[in-house]
């Protein structure tokens, strides 16, 4: 029987698991990322997998990962580097050690590390026996031939017995950190309700893998990690695609309008569609388009009808719609555009995040065709700002896109469930029947939002279409001075959107030395470096925005208070652009990343310290 061996407290935990694409990485990842979230661990995941369906086997190229960042106090970011770093092949250890830190724990299955394998991943010699690990707590356990044995009376074959190959690694991890298994086991117990000797193997392999590491004491304490403090609620571990999904249906519900989402699936967005899908019982309709054009298309019919229509894409989606976007822009009816933004540009890095849309959300339609542009910020907070965007697109009757990316989308967080009661009334400015006042672009005086007159109320009969309308009246025309009015109308009303959202808030001192600026996806590195900082006594401050087009009426005030500016970018430098475009008089630095990857809060630490001490 195993020694006991002595826990030691840890704040914060960052766990990568990497295999081959099939090897399952993905849903080990969600599963620990749920057992942290029900022991009370606060938590951001980043999952980074391949574009190809199925890359070459036990190449570098085909390996999954899933990063998780666990800890019993406020978790901001998925982490730096590793703690714990589960390896299912030599290609996975090849492109994931140099995110380990020196002196984590590394487990890798050996039997995968074979002449072949090892060939493939372009390793000279076998890492597991010439030294080049010795800086590391290395775990070479036989996971593949353990989880045969575990299994080797069930009758089953070697093919079916080696996909579960990942939840002996799962085990393992349960014993490093003291976790409960009965998530695990409830959530093979309703994944395969249906097949019974489905949920035998799982939890024979599972609990095979925590037998092993206790056997063979692959650490010299186990990890635990206590609660965090949070506010009273209910909670879920929720991606930001998801997050999205639901804010537009909260949306719909706040707004007494039907939710319509017409998508073509496109990474990394298609789960929202898939999301929406499965929520007819809420009235929703989902449909799924033959391409971006029609999807977007479909969106503004029903925007016309009187939905909440709404559609999801990607960077190249996004292009595809520029022209209907104009379309939504000079008829004036509100949809709402999701981005979740990849590498660009083209076809690009499709898996990969990248900030790299916001010229296009800005600027991408011919004519002038303003629009509101917003951004999240956290796969939780995707869930707020898909209810403001519908909001704001259907009480000032305009298209609103919303940036989101692939790392918020795709990644995960604690998120707490609000009440319906306590969410910000939506009041579209809907036309009553025979309103003896109606005019088509007849518009409220204070915010220029012209009523939204739904088809088939009786006496509000009207025309729609691509042509310029004539100003009130909306026949077609062609007049120079009307089209100039028009212009100036729907220019005006988007700028009039700054009286209704929130002024730009500061975190740090309104005159540090050093504001750091960023927006969407980058706030929780960006944040976790500024705090640091400030912990040392730096003078410095950090400005984030989730509002862009238009930016929060204090803006200028907020950027003037300081001696130097650094915009912070996953791109080369859009949002410092838009800022220098506006605000000339200011000298703004930039500090940029196109990788494909997020920050990293080393990074940008390192970046500001030099920026403070130059």
């Amino acid at each position: 029987m195993a020694k006991k061996i002595p826990h030691m407290d840890k704040q914060t935990v960052v766990v990568k698991f990497a295999g081959d694409s099939g090897d399952g990485m993905q849903l080990i990842g969600t599963l620990f990322s749920n057992a942290a979230a029900l022991a009370g661990n606060d938590l951001s995941t980043f999952p980074d997998y391949p574009a190809e369906i199925r890359a070459p086997h036990n190449t570098v190229a085909g390996v999954s990962g899933f990063q998780v960042h666990v800890g019993s106090t406020r978790i901001r970011t998925s982490g730096d580097l590793c703690d714990v770093l589960v390896a299912m092949n030599p290609a996975s250890l090849k492109a994931n050690l140099k995110w380990a830190k020196k002196g984590a724990t590394v487990i890798v299955d050996a039997d995968t590390f074979t002449e072949e394998a090892l060939s493939k991943a372009n390793y000279a010699s076998n890492p597991l026996a010439d030294g080049s690990l010795s800086s590391y707590n290395l775990v070479p356990a036989p996971i593949t031939n353990l989880s045969r044995k575990a299994l080797e009376n069930d009758g089953l074959d070697n093919k079916t017995i080696d996909k579960t190959r990942n939840m002996f690694a799962l085990g393992m991890i349960y014993y490093i950190f003291d976790r409960s298994m009965e998530t695990t086991c409830h959530f093979f117990e309703t994944k395969f309700a249906k097949k019974p000797q489905m949920i035998a193997i799982n939890k024979k392999v599972l609990e095979a893998g925590h037998h092993y590491a206790e056997a063979a004491e692959i650490v010299e304490s186990t990890i635990n990690i206590g609660s965090a403090p949070m506010e009273k609620g209910r909670y879920r571990n929720i991606t930001g695609n998801v997050a999205t999904a639901w804010g537009l249906l909260a949306a719909a519900e706040k707004s007494g309008r039907p939710l319509f989402l017409g998508s073509y699936p496109i990474t990394p967005a298609t789960d929202i569609l898939i999301e929406i899908t499965k929520r007819r019982d809420l009235g929703a309709k989902a449909f799924q388009a033959e391409d971006e054009i029609a999807g977007i298309c479909s969106t503004i019919g029903a925007s016309f009808a009187g939905s909440l229509a709404c559609t999801s894409t990607s960077g190249p989606g996004l292009s595809l719609m520029s022209e209907a976007l104009g379309l939504a822009v000079i008829t004036e009816l509100p949809i709402v555009v999701v981005d979740v933004q990849r590498g660009g540009p083209s076809t690009g890095l499709p898996t990969k995040s990248e900030q790299s849309d916001l010229y296009q959300a800005l600027f991408g339609r011919n004519g002038e065709a303003p629009l509101i542009v917003i951004a999240s910020s956290t796969p939780a907070n995707c869930f707020q700002y898909a209810y403001e965007a519908a909001k704001l697109a259907m009480e000032h009757m305009t298209p609103c896109i919303l940036l989101s990316d692939g790392s918020i989308g795709n990644g995960s967080q604690l998120f707490r469930i609000p009440k319906m009661a306590d969410m910000p009334a939506i009041n579209p400015p809907i036309v009553p029947a025979n309103d003896p006042d109606f005019k088509p672009y007849l518009r409220n005086p204070e915010t220029l939002v012209r009523g939204w007159a739904l088809p088939g109320t009786e006496g509000l009969r009207h025309r729609i279409g691509g042509l310029e309308k004539e100003d009130i009246y909306g026949n077609v025309s062609t007049d120079p001075m009307n089209h100039a009015t028009m212009t100036r109308l729907r220019r005006e009303k988007v700028e009039k959107i700054a009286d209704c959202i929130p002024e730009q808030k500061v975190d740090g001192d309104a005159d540090a030395d050093l504001l750091v600026v960023s927006w969407g996806g980058t706030e929780g590195a960006v944040n976790t470096a500024v705090k640091a900082l400030q912990a040392e006594g730096k003078s410095i401050a950090h400005a984030h925005f989730n509002y862009i087009m238009p930016l929060p009426k204090n803006t200028a005030k907020v950027l003037e208070g300081h001696k130097k500016i650094v915009v912070c970018e996953l791109n080369e430098g859009q949002f410092v652009n838009y800022l220098r475009g506006k605000f000339d008089h200011l000298s703004m630095k930039q500090y940029n990343k196109i990788q494909g990857l997020p920050f990293t809060v080393s990074e940008l630490t390192e970046c500001f310290e030099k920026l403070l001490a130059e």
